[in-house]
């Protein structure tokens, strides 16, 4: 069994660049810690919290098309239907084997899994 931190994706629409080249192929790599945390030190984000997700998406996004790195202008500049995708992309790799708990019912005795819900939600 191998551990997958890679994840390649192709983007709705695209980013074109000042060329007017298309770049739709890409790959996001899992997240770490620090690519949570650090970003909560910038500047940008702490004038705009809305912010810290271009700057999370420029970390993990590793590859996109021809383009030789991806910043954070890059992401500013992507089409709102491909920043929803790398966000809903983010999410789903990220969060894909979250922990859950065992429970059962006190009343039916019925055994069932919970999530296990960091956020609050």
């Amino acid at each position: 069994m191998s551990f997958q931190t890679d994840y390649e994706f192709e983007l709705p629409r695209g980013y074109l660049d000042a060329n007017g080249e298309v770049h739709k192929k890409g790959v996001m790599r899992l997240a770490t810690a620090a690519d949570e945390i650090l970003p909560m030190r910038d500047p940008r984000v702490q004038q705009n919290p809305g912010y810290l997700t271009v700057i999370l998406l420029a970390r993990v996004v590793t590859r996109l098309g021809t383009l030789n790195s991806v910043n954070t202008k890059i992401i500013e500049n992507l089409f709102t239907i491909d920043m929803a995708f790398l966000q809903d992309l983010y999410q789903r790799i990220n969060m894909a084997d979250a922990p859950s708990y065992k429970v059962q019912c006190p009343k039916c005795e019925h055994t069932f899994e919970v999530p296990l819900d960091f956020l609050g939600e």
